[in-house]
């Protein structure tokens, strides 16, 4: 279809759309649509994508906003296509330079870094491009290597061990990108690097520090007596006072080897598995129970992330839980959180890590 004819398609009165069942002809054709098409198994969703969809068209008058909101849910469908088959596997996120020469030490790092992640059991994310995220793809193997790549008029095109992968993705809108990275991901390790990089740990951070991104372990590596990190931690610590708290420092952990980053992922799940929010209550899943007097103890540390009267009680999965059937065995703390300091929940997963 032509941009004319995309332009010349109205046909008859706008009806007024909701998303309630209400829309009468309009719903019985979506349901008979979902009927026709077969195999969907969240009709309710679907249904309501369609509606926006049709609402959508109905409330542009160009076409630049209907052409974004197109492609942004065709990449999003794809990321969740080809990462769907390997949610049963945790996987690392590695940011880093492209610009990164392979005689750097950084680059064998990177790569060695790649070799550690797998022999771990985890896999690698990389934005799929030259310097650090061909080191950790060489060293991780294609077979154990995400690419998530970016359209670019310089500098970003596969690497060699990601080019050709089916798990190598190419996307055009950044902000899709950066949802993959992180929706996908059980762990981000930041090596030095450029704008990009600074902007991939300063998102992250701000996700974390605001709840919008699951708590997990945030690793920033840098060689034996680098000071790409120090500096940075500096600034931080200097330039942010007052306008962050002082514990959201605990959302990162700054390193020196390879084996010290991938102790940090491995000591964050330790015991702690996953987590879910089930109508105000926060349910951690253990994969190591805790005892009664345990709780008692992280109870009295940690009350300060209680709602007024609340508590943190053990249990068994919760009934709104009953659609995970392949956690149903892991043990549940269940926690009145308050919802106001993700630093300290952070913290409190350490603790129950070192029990």
């Amino acid at each position: 279809m032509t941009d004319r004819q995309e332009n010349t398609a109205i046909k008859g009165p706008a009806r007024d759309l909701g998303f309630h069942r209400s829309n009468g002809p309009i719903d019985r054709s979506i349901d008979e649509l979902m009927d026709a098409t077969g195999g969907i198994r969240r009709p309710a969703i679907v249904r309501e994508l369609l509606l926006a969809a049709l609402k959508a068209g109905q409330e542009d008058d160009g076409q630049a906003d209907l052409k974004l909101m197109n492609t942004a849910l065709k990449e999003m469908r794809y990321t969740a296509k080809i990462f769907g088959p390997y949610r049963d596997r945790r996987k690392v996120t590695v940011f880093g330079s492209a610009r990164t020469p392979e005689t750097a030490p950084l680059y064998q790092m990177a790569r060695q870094l790649g070799r550690e992640l797998v022999a771990a059991g985890h896999m690698v994310i990389t934005g799929g491009g030259a310097g650090i995220m061909q080191a950790i793809n060489e060293g991780a193997g294609p077979e154990n290597s995400f690419g998530v790549n970016i359209r670019l008029p310089f500098e970003q095109k596969p690497n060699p061990v990601i080019a050709g992968n089916p798990r190598n993705i190419l996307y055009k809108y950044f902000f899709n990108r950066k949802v993959a990275f992180l929706k996908e991901a059980q762990a981000v390790v930041l090596f030095p690097g450029g704008f990009g990089t600074l902007d991939e740990a300063m998102e992250t951070l701000t996700l974390l520090q605001t709840g919008k991104q699951d708590p997990l372990p945030l690793v920033l590596i840098d060689v034996p007596g680098g000071t790409y990190w120090t500096r940075w931690v500096e600034f931080i610590k200097e330039s942010l006072a007052g306008a962050i708290d002082k514990e959201d420092l605990a959302l990162f952990r700054q390193v020196d080897t390879t084996s010290a980053a991938v102790a940090q992922i491995e000591r964050f799940y330790r015991r702690y598995h996953s987590l879910r929010y089930v109508g105000e209550k926060l349910v951690l899943r253990l994969s190591r129970g805790l005892e009664t007097k345990a709780v008692a103890d992280l109870s009295r540390r940690f009350g300060d992330i209680l709602v007024p009267g609340g508590a943190m009680v053990l249990s068994d999965p919760l009934t709104a839980e009953s659609n995970e059937e392949g956690l149903a065995h892991l043990q549940r703390l269940v926690v009145d959180f308050n919802r106001a300091r993700f630093c300290r929940l952070r913290l409190l997963i350490d603790a129950i890590n070192d029990i």
